[in-house]
């Protein structure tokens, strides 16, 4: 177990667990040419939702288009349990949807609490090119939803439905570090052209207070993108990302010069320096750079990131302090 007090003091001994296998030797130096186009997203999900993204980037498309196509895709897979049709329900039984999208311009648009819906990532990006607002919420975001013509569905699958009738025998809300913490898909990509943007969308961490909203629609915790420095997205346990506005830190982080997985990895240490005990959270950052630079970083292990370029579409193990 890491004390917040063990914690402190093997930073200012230097002992923290070393950098690891791919990110670290990508992102530690530039050649001085732009890796470009390249996506990036969060677990293993991402290897399918890459592809999808890939095939815009590959046309020369937009990296908006290609964040849309690729978590487009995980949101309609019902294997995937954390997020869009399937997703886990909450304690009352209703499965409600986060999400959010972002450009290369800083425009944004995000919804939270978002039931009937498979793909709530298109209502954000509607609320970022159809109204004046960045966030819309519950009843009011499924209206705007139905208005912009997306269809009502009932997203709590037979699957969904068994599980929650399982859950209730004890209903017990303790989340396991890298099982129901699956909870989102995070996508970051650098277009051809050389811009940068990102998507995240999540149902959220299973059995939940109903209402309850994490960090994935929060633009500045769940994600941000900066096109003059780069991009980041989070997952986990949002309360913990929301709290320090982590993906917003993680690009700063890149601001000031840090690499992508050094900027993950002070967004972590920055969470288990605000915990006494970090024994069962867990929460992971990706990050990319405008040098098509990328890197992940994570409390625990078990976190992993897939990363396509012109050169594969891999999944990678992220370093982690533990």
């Amino acid at each position: 177990m890491i004390s917040r007090k063990s914690f402190l003091k093997l930073t200012a001994l230097g002992g923290l667990v070393p950098f690891k296998k791919w990110a670290s030797s990508s992102s530690s130096s530039f050649s001085g040419k732009v890796n470009k186009p390249v996506v990036i997203s969060t677990w293993n999900h991402g290897i399918e939702a890459n592809k999808a993204a890939w095939n815009v980037l590959a046309d020369n498309g937009s990296a908006l288009d290609a964040v849309e196509a690729g978590v487009r895709v995980t949101e309609a897979d019902p294997d995937v349990r954390t997020v869009g049709l399937g997703g886990r329900p909450d304690r009352d039984g209703f499965v409600t949807l986060d999400a959010c999208i972002m450009d290369h311009n800083q425009r944004c648009g995000s919804v939270g609490a978002l039931q009937h819906i498979v793909h709530p990532v298109s209502v954000a990006r509607q609320v970022k090119e159809e109204t004046p607002h960045v966030m819309l919420v519950g009843e009011g975001a499924l209206d705007f939803a139905l208005s912009q013509g997306f269809e009502k569905t009932d997203l709590l699958t037979e699957e969904s439905k068994n599980d929650w009738r399982e859950w209730k025998k004890e209903a017990e809300y303790n989340p396991e570090v890298n099982v129901e913490n699956h909870d989102t898909i995070g996508m970051l990509a650098l277009d051809k052209q050389g811009n940068l943007s990102g998507a995240c969308t999540t149902s959220g961490t299973a059995w939940k207070m109903h209402g309850r909203v994490g960090d994935s629609p929060l633009i500045g915790s769940g994600l941000f993108v900066d096109n003059a420095v780069g991009a980041a997205a989070g997952t986990g346990v949002g309360e913990e990302v929301i709290r320090i506005c982590g993906s917003h830190l993680v690009v700063e982080n890149m601001r000031r010069g840090d690499s992508p997985e050094e900027a993950c990895k002070r967004a972590v240490q920055r969470i288990v320096q605000n915990n006494d005990s970090v024994d069962g959270i867990q929460v992971g950052f990706i990050a990319i750079n405008k040098q098509g630079q990328v890197g992940g970083y994570s409390i625990q292990q078990g976190f992993d990131y897939a990363v396509h370029d012109q050169s594969d579409n891999q999944l990678v193990d992220s370093a982690s302090l533990r």
